[in-house]
């Protein structure tokens, strides 16, 4: 290679990194620009961490799944590209069979349901209930089953794309399927398929030509006839040697080709319920959000944070877990998050978010209400606080399965309280004195009390206000009227006497 063509790879190279570092730093150079607008304003600057960003991926009689895109969050090279699914089935529907360039965390919002994945070469059911964590690595073969009787099925997921074939998007590969879903068997010609199979070609079109309900489907007394449908209505015999046929011969050759990966056989014998000698191997379990002790409570709220020390299963995936209530009025106390970006979703009731820039003006004052999606970056301050009308709970993800310890700006335990000495002091232009009064007057830690808005002197003030009602008063000559009691001085004694009316 001669000088020129050296020189001009090291510009390339140069040019290329910069532009990564460009992209990865411009939208925290463009938030402190937006910042230095007016606090009070209510445009898009002041949701500018919320998640607007939904699509619906699928849609049909038996349920849903619509993904809300993190198109802000993560942009830092650092971080995880990560979207936000909610998952909704009917009564006994089934997500059909598939795999996921991307690794799934699942939260059973609502509902009970039946997940079956593949792990280590064997099929690992397990059934899931309100308040589960469930982890399904990218490339690992699934379906989920609404068992809930005569309930819909609620999930929240996180989906992580740092394996994914395309930046900030991710991809299904249906196993199952046929005019819609498209299965990935469709790709083969029917000459290979048969081959594979060992069946006829017109055995394999009707196989590969039968499911047109989608990829979520009803499982029994279905709405409209479905493959998986007109299985169960099979006598098990019957169902086995159905299957029997197809697999067989392609079963064979997947694990040869896979050396042992995973097994189309197990993975669809589970589905359609044909029972199976050998008992699914003990893997992954649920982890239960709701059965473990929060890790911070008071009167005013409590608060889980979950790591891969708590839940091995993180450990694969690089991202933690948390969940906070809040009673009525109160508030997460201003902190920041040192080691990673965190995703909210709110759950239950309504509360507002405020996040602040590195330069310190407000980037985000906004309410969120059940379903709203917000994130907040790294190292960026922020609180929330609950509506006064009622509770506040929000479940989320965090771009570190570490432990995150939080550093709080206010209350008991804040940062600010525990660095306290004369350079505080000086940093605010006050007296060590004034410090000490302002960063010892909340005794809460964490979670805090509602506060009114006027201070203490002035709430006193307006409670005694409130307590003595305004008092009418007459005169009298040397005696005194108020509120129809007469009060009459006799030798520097005081007489009181109800007025006749």
């Amino acid at each position: 290679m001669g000088k020129e063509a050296r020189e001009l790879l090291w510009w390339v190279v140069i040019l290329i990194i910069g532009c990564a570092v460009g992209g990865a730093l411009g939208h925290l150079e463009e938030g402190e620009g937006r910042g230095g607008g007016d606090q009070g304003s209510q445009g898009k600057d002041h949701e500018l961490f919320l998640m607007h960003d939904s699509k619906q991926m699928v849609r049909t009689d038996a349920g849903e799944m619509r993904v809300v895109r993190s198109s802000g969050a993560g942009r830092s090279m650092a971080e995880k590209p990560m979207h936000v699914g909610f998952i909704s089935m009917e009564p006994k529907s089934l997500f059909i069979p598939q795999y996921l360039d991307s690794s799934l965390i699942l939260f059973v919002r609502r509902g009970e349901a039946k997940v079956g994945s593949i792990y280590k070469d064997e099929l690992v059911e397990k059934q899931l209930k309100i308040g589960d964590l469930y982890t399904i690595p990218a490339g690992s073969a699934f379906y989920l089953v609404n068992t809930g009787e005569g309930q819909r099925l609620h999930i929240i997921c996180s989906i992580d794309m740092s394996e994914s074939l395309q930046m900030n998007t991710f991809q299904s590969f249906f196993l199952g399927g046929g005019a819609y879903p498209t299965s990935i068997l469709n790709g083969f010609s029917a000459e290979t398929l048969s081959t594979a199979f060992n069946v006829t070609t017109s055995e394999v079109e009707e196989i590969m030509s039968g499911q047109g309900g989608g990829p979520i489907v009803f499982v029994k007394d279905s709405h409209q006839p479905s493959t998986w449908a007109k299985f169960l209505k099979m006598k098990n015999q019957d169902k086995f040697k159905h299957l029997k046929r197809i697999m067989m011969g392609f079963d064979g050759e997947i694990e040869q080709k896979n050396d042992g990966a995973w097994s189309w056989r197990k993975l669809l014998k589970a589905v359609i319920g044909i029972p199976d000698k050998k008992q699914p191997v003990e893997a992954n379990e649920p982890y239960n959000l709701y059965n473990r002790k929060p890790d911070f409570k008071n009167s005013y709220g409590w608060s889980i944070a979950l790591d891969d020390s708590d839940y091995s299963a993180l450990s694969n995936s690089g991202i933690g877990v948390f969940i906070v209530h809040l009673t009525a009025g109160s508030m997460m106390a201003p902190h920041l998050n040192p080691t990673a970006t965190e995703i909210g979703i709110a759950l239950e009731g309504a509360g507002t978010v405020k996040i602040v820039f590195p330069n310190g003006t407000s980037a985000m004052d906004a309410k969120v209400k059940e379903g709203d999606v917000f994130w907040v970056p790294r190292y960026f301050p922020f609180c929330q606080t609950a509506s006064r009308s009622g509770p506040f709970e929000f479940f989320g993800f965090t771009t570190s399965a570490r432990r995150n310890r939080p550093q709080f700006l206010a209350g008991a335990n804040s940062l600010l309280k525990t660095m306290r000495g004369s350079e505080f002091a000086m940093a605010f232009g006050v007296n060590e004195k004034m410090y000490d009064h302002v960063v010892n007057s909340q005794r809460e830690a964490v979670i805090l009390p509602s506060a009114d808005v006027s201070p203490p002197e002035e709430r006193k003030k307006e409670e005694i206000a409130e307590r003595v009602p305004s008092l009418g008063m007459r005169e009298f000559g040397n005696d005194v009227m108020i509120n129809g009691v007469l009060i009459k001085k006799k030798k520097k004694q005081v007489l009181v006497e109800q007025e006749k009316m």
